[in-house]
């Protein structure tokens, strides 16, 4: 299965996130945003940073996850790789990513990410979880 796709947006992107938990589809969505950042197979995971997030629907989550990842990535100033996600049945998701500082020597730059969006965002169950979420670049 794969883990994500993209999909066009006029002046933005969007992606498609699978799982076969709703814990995998968060952390292929995380890995998915920072693709579209830079090349998340040559980014170590050499510092770890944990966060929680609540939220009062499973959209929202997703909305309030990115939105970490976004602020993380901007505040740390790193490029993450690996995500470990835990959502309890209260909608709290506890997050674990890992990666490092920005080093755009080593790092290929592609795209900077501006904000997430709310618009087409959705979290749908069939035989797996699927996310869609569009960021504005």
């Amino acid at each position: 299965m794969k883990k994500f796709e993209y999909f066009d947006v006029t002046a933005d992107i969007g992606f498609k996130a699978y799982g076969e938990s709703l814990n995998e589809a968060f952390e292929n969505a995380g890995l998915a945003i920072f693709n579209i950042i830079s090349d998340t197979s040559n980014i170590d995971a050499v510092k770890e940073i944990s966060f929680k997030v609540r939220s009062e629907d499973e959209i929202s989550l997703l909305y309030d996850y990115l939105e970490e990842l976004l602020f993380y990535h901007e505040i740390e100033f790193m490029l993450f790789s690996e995500f470990h996600v835990e959502i309890d049945d209260n909608l709290q998701l506890r997050a674990t990513i890992k990666g490092e500082p920005i080093d755009w020597d080593k790092h290929e730059r592609k795209t900077e990410i501006k904000a997430i969006t709310f618009h087409k965002m959705d979290v749908k169950k069939t035989d797996k979880f699927e996310l869609q979420a569009i960021v504005d670049l």
